[in-house]
């Protein structure tokens, strides 16, 4: 049986993470473990898997992976080696629809954020690694008509703003009094789109998720390429 053409999220989804949130341990998570197979990893699987077709048509570079390891949902389990919170789970769905040579190259990415308090899209790059940076910033000194088309767009403005922190001063081997300075300043090149979090359980999420991120190319086609990777 084929996969329904669009894919959204469930009451359940969103009862377990607000559980999870309130009972994050290892002993209950072990208790419920089947309720977040069925309740959240393959609810999540079934729309990264209903998202591979429109993303090729439109981002054909990006990945959606559907598998339950290594692929385009983020891990459940928390990294805590060097974290003063100690508690083992996310509480939110995480799914990145990474560029087919991220593993090589610091490369943009599509994001949907679900958590038991909001629901966000991204666009973009968070705190990309410096060579990747210094691309980006240079391409926008040289080029700054080019990226005030992509960033003012009237689509990509209707859904997207800018997010992320910037830095005080201009980076290093940057004009002061350059047009675009402000932008140059910034820590990541992300775009953010908030939604209600109960959003994801209409029938319309998937549309509305590639709606906005059809949107980005403007932005995303820039990002591509300042790091050197195809859009």
């Amino acid at each position: 049986m084929s996969a329904p053409r669009y894919a959204n999220f469930e009451p359940g989804t969103l009862r377990f993470l607000q559980q999870l949130a309130n009972n994050n341990n290892r002993e209950w998570f072990k208790e419920n473990k089947s309720r977040y197979e069925e309740q959240v990893l393959d609810v999540a699987l079934g729309f990264i898997q209903a998202m591979q077709d429109p993303l090729h048509e439109f981002a054909p570079h990006f990945v959606a992976q559907p598998t339950r390891v290594g692929g385009s949902l983020m891990r459940v389990y928390r990294d805590t080696r060097f974290s003063k919170n100690k508690l083992p789970y996310k509480t939110n769905i995480g799914i990145q629809f990474r560029h087919e040579q991220a593993k090589n190259v610091h490369s943009p990415g599509y994001y949907v954020h679900i958590d038991p308090d909001q629901l966000f899209l991204g666009a973009g790059m968070w705190l990309p690694e410096p060579d990747a940076l210094r691309g980006i910033r240079e391409r926008i000194a040289a080029k700054p008509a080019e990226w005030k088309r992509a960033v003012g767009d009237a689509a990509f403005k209707r859904h997207f703003s800018p997010g992320g922190e910037s830095l005080t001063r201009p980076p290093r081997g940057f004009d002061k009094d350059h047009e675009l300075i402000e932008d140059i300043k910034r820590k990541s090149f992300i775009a953010v789109k908030h939604m209600d979090r109960d959003d994801c359980l209409s029938p319309q999420f998937q549309r509305r998720v590639e709606t906005a991120f059809k949107a980005a190319e403007p932005y995303m086609r820039f990002l591509c390429k300042a790091v050197g990777v195809p859009f």
